[in-house]
This record gives C-alpha cells, structure tokens and sequence, in this order.
C-alpha cells in the first residue's frame, strides 16, 4: 500500500541518515582500483567462451563513489549496467570507440533527468563523479559476459588524451596518471 504523499518511510529515512562510511562498512566494500569501494555480491555459476575467453555469464557489484573522489576513465570488454539504490545523483562520462561523448545520470530524481538504471556498452571509456559536496552514491553494478579483472583497462592522460584531443580537459580532470 502507498504511503500518504509527505509520509516517510521507515525504509527512507534510515536511509538519508545512513552515511558513506556506514554502508561501506555495513556492506564490507573494499577500495576499487579506479575509485570508490566495491563488493562482489554475484558470480554466475554458468560460464560461456566469449572473445575474451571463458568468462562466467553475469556477475554483480556494489559500488560506492563518494563526492570528494571520482571513478578513473576506463573501460570493460562487457556491457555494465548501473541500478542506482542511494545517494545523490551521479555523472557517467562515456567516451564511445567513435569519439562520441555521452553523459550519463543516475540518481533519485527522474524529475531532473536522472535514470535509475543506466548502460554503460563494452568497450567504452567511462568515468563517474557525484554531484554535490559530502554526498555520495550507491549502486549496483551488473557486467555480461561476467566481469574478469583482465577485461578491465585502467586510461592514462596521455593515451587516452592523444586518442580523443577532443575531450583533454575531461580526460585530465577524470584520470590520475
């Protein structure tokens, strides 16, 4: 049953008074490569050969980023999908192999343009930060073919930079080396 408009959940409110560092320790997420904190919740038991090599058929994640960090440019051979579960809303920069720029949102509120599910397509630079000072975002990150950490290719500024001149300022702004 619905709540009354202007009634809160119980669900949210314990969830805007959860902090960052509750969830990434009530979630055991663990510092990710790129940036922000990770857990693996889900690996396929079923495998598949793909290009890439036998890899398992779907695998999920938490995955939060906070405001006072970013996600690193860089890109899976699997398409990723992003379930937006708490926080505020994110930016995904995609960079398409074509040089296309996309700019993802996901976040709580449709209303200004943010999605609750966004896909991120194989072999496309991404890079994320969210919007806000002390805020952060939670999601769920689901990859097909199974993500495997030889698929993943964390960008450098200058490779990346020499391949797309066209978006340099951004590159710089979202790499660390």
């Amino acid at each position: 049953m619905r709540s009354p408009p202007g009634h809160a959940s119980w669900h949210a409110i314990k969830q805007a008074m959860m902090t960052a560092d509750q969830l990434i320790d009530s979630l055991k997420l663990q510092a990710h490569p790129e940036g922000g904190y990770y857990r693996e919740t889900y690996r396929s038991n079923e495998k598949g050969v793909f290009a890439a090599g036998e890899r398992n058929l779907h695998t999920l994640i938490y995955f939060l980023l906070e405001s006072t960090s970013f996600s690193a440019f860089h890109r899976i051979r699997s398409d990723e999908s992003w379930c937006y579960h708490a926080g505020a809303t994110c930016t995904v920069y995609v960079i398409h192999p074509d040089g296309t720029l996309e700019t993802m949102k996901t976040g709580p509120s449709p209303e200004n343009g943010d999605n609750f599910q966004i896909i991120i397509p194989a072999n496309c630079w991404f890079a994320a930060e969210v919007e806000g000072a002390n805020n952060f975002t939670l999601v769920s990150c689901g990859v097909a073919p199974g993500f495997d950490f030889s698929d993943f290719e964390l960008a450098t500024r200058d490779r990346l930079s020499k391949e797309f001149p066209q978006h340099t300022a951004l590159i710089q702004s979202f790499t660390r080396n």
